[in-house]
């Protein structure tokens, strides 16, 4: 904490800068001969590429979890994505409670920055509760699974395979290691297993809707009416994008990638992937057997993605309400946006468009970038993109295809997408002196 005291950088720079530095420690412990199974060097390119991926707790990979990485390579991994998920502030806070060192203002608006919150009374307290859940929940996770798995693969492979699935889980990242059963078949082998299908699908939601609702949940139990607003936004949301995607999945799937399964195995594969696809990156069907409305219907859920301050990336569920909801107030030339009997800051729509517009920006000139370089179709460059960027994990099977640009274009997407595209715009174009100059107003048409 003391070096970061004497640090002169922004907030917004301390936290960019300081997940680029993880990344890149990531990508040099892969890269060692130690890190995979043949006891050969990884090349930097795909382990800095692995590395960012699992810190960005995205899960695309080119090389199957399982089948090329060592016990150290996963270990790695899996560390990265603990870390990524927490937030690496959140990490450097648990280790100064531990020496018992003092936390001060600067570092507490950092971690106010990281953990996505509103207020900075209490963060230190938050951070606590944070990371004593974190553990409650993977380690119930853990548990769950690891009884599922055992009577398959043992007492200590399947207690290994518990936690690991249980972290990727949480943290919404979408590494397995059911390479085992088939290269890059991630969790297809249980589609019909009710006890795995609900534990990752819940240990995903409860990553993926943030901590501050965690901890107003758990202030105010069941008591929906004070709940703070952010709290019914995202709970609402989330509610309706799950249920309201998995109709839609299970209409459009049966006569494809589900037409071999009964009626509850249906059900239940649409609500998986009606969770995995807004950030997770787990899949219980094959991705290439969809049809080509539930692969749009993907891609938008990515794009929407969890919400502020989880484990979960994309635009977030917030930014597309208030993104809904300002169009239809504009629609009916109102200035107020209200939700739940509560009018919205005049500032939220502005920063919900700027996130939303520096978001699609930068995937279409990701898309036009990979289609002129390599031969894929649009729709599994558009479905690429969308997932790095939405941290998600999820393809259509060219990522190991990828040549050296466009891994690059993809390792730069999960990582904009995990410390935020508007976040790394203002590091960009950060004014250290503010201007004085105030120009003249003038009207111009819109629409």
């Amino acid at each position: 904490m003391y070096a970061i005291k004497k640090i002169k950088l922004t907030y917004t720079e301390i936290i960019v800068f300081g997940t680029f530095g993880i990344i890149l420690i990531g990508g040099l412990l892969l890269s060692l001969p130690i890190s995979s199974r043949e006891e050969i060097s990884t090349p930097f390119m795909d382990s800095l590429f692995t590395a960012a991926s699992a810190f960005c707790v995205t899960g695309l990979v080119l090389y199957d979890t399982y089948t090329h990485w060592s016990m150290f390579g996963q270990t790695v991994i899996l560390l990265l994505i603990q870390i990524g998920g927490l937030g690496f502030m959140t990490v450097i806070t648990l280790f100064s409670i531990f020496l018992r060192r003092k936390i001060g203002l600067k570092e507490r608006r950092l971690l106010m920055e990281s953990a996505n919150t509103l207020k900075i009374g209490g963060i230190v307290l938050l951070v606590k509760k944070i990371i004593i859940r974190t553990i409650i929940f993977e380690s119930i996770g853990a548990t769950v699974l690891t009884l599922r798995f055992y009577g398959q693969m043992g007492l200590k492979e399947g207690l290994y395979n518990g936690i690991f699935h249980s972290v990727s889980a949480f943290c919404n990242a979408g590494f397995d290691l059911m390479g085992k059963y088939g290269q890059n078949s991630s969790l297809t082998s249980y589609f019909n297993d009710i006890t795995v299908n609900l534990t990752i699908m819940l240990l995903i939601i409860i990553g993926g809707i943030g901590f501050v609702v965690w901890d107003d949940v758990a202030n105010n139990r069941f008591l929906f009416k004070k709940y703070q607003l952010h709290t019914k936004i995202v709970l609402v949301t989330t509610a309706v994008l799950i249920f309201g995607s998995a109709l839609i999945f299970y209409l459009l799937e049966g006569k494809y990638s589900m037409i071999n399964m009964g009626f509850i195995e249906k059900i239940t594969a649409s609500l998986f992937q009606s969770v995995t696809t807004r950030t997770a990156g787990f899949n219980t069907v094959n991705l290439n057997e969809m049809s080509q409305g539930s692969i749009l219907m993907t891609m938008l859920l990515m794009v929407i993605g969890g919400s502020p301050g989880s484990t979960a990336g994309g635009i977030k569920t917030t930014t597309f309400i208030v993104l809904l909801i300002g169009a239809w107030t504009t629609a009916k030339q109102s200035n107020e946006i209200t939700l739940f009997k509560r009018r919205l800051e005049s500032d939220s729509l502005k920063k919900a468009s700027a996130i939303t517009v520096i978001y699609l920006f930068t995937a279409f000139i990701s898309i036009m970038l990979i289609s002129v370089m390599q031969e894929f179709s649009l729709v599994e460059i558009m479905f690429e993109v969308f997932s790095a960027l939405g941290t998600v994990g999820l393809s259509l099977g060219i990522t190991p295809s990828l040549n050296i640009l466009s891994k690059i274009i993809v390792t730069l997407l999960m990582y904009g997408g995990k410390v935020g595209v508007l976040s790394i715009a203002i590091v960009l174009a950060e004014k250290k002196e503010p201007s004085l100059l105030s120009r003249p107003l003038e009207k111009i048409i819109i629409g």
